[in-house]
């Protein structure tokens, strides 16, 4: 219903086809400070007890008359309760709490208002089709005040970046990530980043033009060469931490893996809180790889129930082993469940000495595989009997049928994660986008460069180079196509 409603909306406000020439060439985003005046719906769709809608551009104050005449503006940023009416009709559309925001203290720089309406579909789509009978006035399209506010130096790239990751986040790791980011701090760490090279190209630049003269001061090339060097290392840590921040937006891969009837399958019903994996006593009933998205201890993560690993089965449950091993390989944790009442059969031997023991002993190049080992079943030891394996490696009791153990299991669910995508509450900005990590990389690429060539032209190029790079980080030297996928992430009225 709302994407026919703003069809008829958008089709009205166009009126004939015609070539609009404040459009960028294959863009579809009007050109900020063109003369248009957007309008959109800025709050979910669907009914809800206040609807707001805003516009922006330079007919905002004209729209605010128009729908709220005979009363002129209210005062800048307060909010006052008007009747609002058709402009053509004078049809009483809503009574609604109205705010003018003058430029250029506003969201987007340019003059803006906003209608805090009731949120019923008839008032929304009255009030949207009374702005769509203002001259000047037009939809907008999706993410274009962001774009607006970016062009008029509101937000940075990755402060624009930082707002997406806020719409769009469901858990709490990725809240408090997307408002670090969205504060600026990843923006400010690059713009401090540029300053050092800005001052190093300075003194390699005064080398080269008064190299010779007696009043430059010794030690200018030393100085530049060890400001590079301390950024080289500043930039070789944040790239090697890359990977957290992409988990952290995009969410961990966490394998659940261990022998048939271990009691995989439930303990994801019970992580997933919902009925995601059949639950049976009959070994073998997962076959494949089942995955589902899920919050954990506030940290976003996809959960994948596999296969019970175990050997002489039927083709079709083999090719399910095969995809839990494959699914192992590329795991960013592991949960290893086994059978706490029956860790002396085979499988559970078995599986301990292939997949527990060596994700304990860690790889040839000293990287080892993170792991949490779950006893599950608990309920069916003796009650105040012993530890059931006092040799295995530090695990973790749990009863999926009753829940004891799961607050011990999601606290260390919790500092894994946190080692895995990142903790966003200590420590530097995170590098939550692959973007980032490409110019990191090309600035590094380019410092690589410069500490290599020992002419002193082709050195201070690779300082702007390098320079470039950062820039493009937070949106200087950004493409149009570049600019065109980030905004695309942003609903209409955003």
């Amino acid at each position: 219903m709302w994407r026919g409603l703003w069809t008829l909306v958008a089709r009205a406000a166009r009126g004939p086809r015609s070539p609009r020439p404040c459009t960028r060439q294959g863009s579809g985003v009007p050109v900020p400070g063109s003369g248009t005046t957007i309008f959109a719906l800025s709050s979910g769709h669907g009914r809800c007890g206040i609807a707001v809608i805003r516009t922006s551009g330079p007919a905002s104050g004209h729209a605010l008359r128009s729908l709220t005449a005979p009363r002129d503006l209210p005062p800048a940023r307060s909010a006052c309760l008007r009747l609002l009416s058709h402009p053509r009709s004078g049809e009483p559309l809503d009574r609604a709490l109205v705010l003018w925001f003058p430029g250029p203290q506003s969201f987007t720089g340019e003059d803006c208002a906003e209608f805090h309406v009731h949120g019923g579909p008839a008032v929304v789509s009255g009030v949207l089709q009374a702005l769509g009978s203002v001259p000047g006035l037009r939809p907008a399209e999706a993410g274009e005040f962001t774009r607006r506010a970016f062009a008029h130096g509101k937000l940075s790239l990755t402060e624009v970046e930082g707002l997406a990751d806020l719409i769009h986040a469901e858990t709490e790791a990725q809240r408090r990530q997307a408002l670090r980011q969205l504060d600026g701090e990843l923006g400010h760490l690059c713009h401090g980043w540029a300053g050092t090279l800005t001052q190093a190209l300075a003194h390699v630049e005064a080398y080269i033009d008064f190299g010779e003269d007696d009043n430059l001061e010794e030690g200018v090339l030393e100085q530049a060469n060890s400001e590079v060097r301390e950024l080289q290392l500043a930039l070789g840590a944040h790239l090697r931490d890359a990977r957290r921040g992409q988990r952290l937006r995009s969410g961990a891969h966490v394998v659940v893996a261990g022998p048939p009837n271990a009691g995989k399958s439930s303990l994801v019903n019970l992580l997933s809180r919902k009925p995601v994996s059949i639950v049976s006593p009959e070994p073998g009933t997962t076959r494949d790889v089942l995955e589902t998205p899920v919050d954990l201890a506030g940290f976003p993560a996809l959960l994948s129930d596999t296969a019970g690993l175990r050997e002489g089965a039927g083709p079709v449950e083999q090719e399910g082993v095969r995809r839990a091993r494959e699914r192992l390989e590329q795991a960013d944790l592991i949960l290893a469940v086994l059978d706490a009442s029956d860790l002396a059969s085979p499988s559970s031997r078995n599986f301990l000495d292939t997949v527990v023991a060596p994700a304990g002993a860690g790889s040839p190049n000293g990287n080892s595989q993170r792991l949490l080992l779950v006893l599950n079943k608990s309920d069916l030891l003796p009650p105040g009997g012993p530890d059931p394996s006092p040799n295995l490696r530090p695990h973790l009791l749990l009863s999926c049928l009753t829940g004891e153990g799961l607050d011990g299991l999601l606290e260390a669910l919790r500092k894994e994660l946190a080692e895995v995508c990142g903790d966003p509450s200590t420590g530097p900005p995170l590098l939550t986008r692959a973007r980032h990590q490409h110019h990191l990389q090309g600035c590094l690429d380019a410092l690589g460069h410069y500490t290599q060539t020992k002419d002193l032209a082709l050195a201070a190029e690779a300082l702007r180079l390098a320079r470039g790079h950062l820039a493009r980080i937070t949106g200087g030297g950004g493409t149009e196509e570049i600019l065109d996928i980030i905004f695309r992430d942003f609903c209409v009225g955003k």
